[in-house]
């Protein structure tokens, strides 16, 4: 199960078990009898670092035991997520020993916050280059700063508490391990050349226009295929079979999970998603907001705030949707999103969430009161308002949101891969609802999902071949 322990203040999940649950199971079936297909995992101990390949043949030269007869039957093929990518054992700055989660929770006042937030920072400057004055810290905080200071005075409590109830269960139950076990020597190596989908999506806009009335709402995907471009960018791809999918797309072999569908551009281009008539129940949203760090890496574009407005909520939430939507630590974010976005879209804000990362070991990955990095993030919870009749109609044997939990989870390693929320959310909405997850990078079974990298973590470079049976 991706809950492993659900506590009054939240839940403890298991990323990467979610991920593994999806089901990435390829189904080949032969019609002829004698059709031999065959499996080689190659693991190399020279580098610690495992592969896998997949081969079909026909051929009568093989040896004994080089090949699995499937007289018909179907062969599968079950892939993994690489297990490397949530191996994070250590902090990536610790705690002072005083400041650590199981020492208990300090009553800390935020002049103390801010007196130790400036330490930290003044010891990071001293620690870099010397002649380098624009790295030393100023004694001045600015008002975004003592914005993010004292939100973070409130909910320290929570977070510290709740977490350290969680972890301990963890701790129990053999989750996680106070030490960690000797590390898996296999290097954290990110595919290079999956991140063109972006690009792709800006590419898009130079082709013919599609006639709507000729042009189909969805492709269906059948077996093994090579998408043209063209028709995977114009409509949701669905896949609605039992068995996970391989699709190709400019060369790069991408999984596709079952009962998933997904629509492949950039906000310019979500007509396509609007022509798929579906309403949803549940729509989780992912923004990639304006910040000087993303400035400065020009990892992906943002989007301004009126444009984050424009996203059509409205058009494809059912009756009763619940929003919800990841918010970085800037306090301006959060304000805009509660004060601003949801009014806009008729949504009433029912709770604030928190996503906490720990290590294999239950440390938090970043000092609780660190001033710049804080190692959770924020969700704000809502409901579209509408009909009341419908909604309380829709809401019969429901739980109501409550209004602060924690999902607390060792993070992947690869940038922006959110923890799922199909599991955390299951006992607040009814099992049948639709849900949509916009800006995704990657897929899961049961929803659709919407963005211009929505296949970024679905390359088969990010899974390992398991079995073949």
């Amino acid at each position: 199960m991706s809950v492993v322990h659900r506590l009054t203040a939240g839940w403890l999940v298991d990323h990467l078990s979610f991920i593994n649950q999806c089901g990435y199971e390829i189904c080949d079936s032969f019609a002829h009898p004698g059709d031999v297909t065959r499996s080689t995992c190659v693991t190399s101990t020279e580098d610690c670092h495992s592969t896998s390949t997949f081969a079909a043949t026909l051929s009568s030269s093989d040896g004994p035991g080089d090949a699995i007869e499937t007289e018909g039957k179907t062969a599968k093929m079950t892939y993994v997520f690489r297990e490397e990518f949530f191996e994070i054992s250590k902090p990536h700055i610790a705690a002072a020993p005083e400041e650590q989660l199981c020492q208990g929770c300090p009553e800390v006042s935020l002049t103390e916050i801010k007196a130790n937030s400036n330490r930290e920072e003044y010891q990071e400057g001293a620690k870099s280059d010397i002649g380098d004055s624009k790295r030393k810290r100023k004694y001045v905080f600015n008002q975004g700063e003592l914005d993010a200071l004292e939100y973070h005075s409130k909910v320290r409590k929570l977070i510290w508490e709740g977490t350290l109830h969680l972890v301990q269960e963890g701790l129990k139950s053999g989750f996680l391990q106070h030490t960690t076990a000797k590390l898996n020597c296999r290097k954290n190596n990110v595919p290079q050349h999956v991140c063109g989908l972006a690009e792709l999506c800006e590419m898009a806009k130079q082709f013919p226009a599609v006639n709507e009335s000729d042009h189909q709402a969805v492709h269906v995907l059948e077996d093994e295929t090579s998408c043209p471009e063209q028709d995977l960018l114009s409509c949701v791809t669905e896949n609605s079979s039992n068995c996970a999918k391989i699709i190709v797309l400019m060369g790069q072999k991408y999984l596709i999970p079952p009962k998933s569908s997904f629509l492949l551009s950039d906000i310019s281009c979500l007509q396509p998603l609007l022509n798929y008539k579906k309403k949803y129940g549940v729509i989780v949203i992912d923004p990639p907001w304006e910040n000087k760090s993303v400035k400065r890496s020009n990892r992906y574009s943002h989007l301004s705030t009126w444009q984050i407005k424009q996203i059509p909520i409205p058009a494809l939430a059912a009756p009763n949707c619940l929003v919800v939507t990841w918010v970085t630590n800037r306090q301006k974010h959060l304000r805009f999103v509660k004060d601003e976005l949801y009014p806009y879209w008729s949504v009433k804000t029912l709770a604030e969430w928190h996503w906490v990362k720990i290590t294999t070991a239950g440390e938090f990955v970043l000092p609780l009161d660190s001033l710049h990095k804080k190692p959770y993030e924020v969700l704000v919870l809502g409901r579209v308002q509408g009909d009341v009749k419908e909604a309380l109609r829709k809401s019969e044997g429901v739980l109501p949101i409550p209004e602060h939990q924690l999902i607390v989870s060792i993070p992947c390693s690869l940038h922006s891969h959110k923890p799922p929320l199909a599991a955390v959310l299951a006992e607040f909405i009814t099992p049948d609802v639709e849900c949509l997850e916009l800006f995704a990078r990657n897929l899961q079974p049961g929803w659709t999902s919407w963005g211009n990298e929505v296949l970024k973590f679905q390359h088969i470079d990010y899974f390992t071949l398991l079995q073949n049976e």
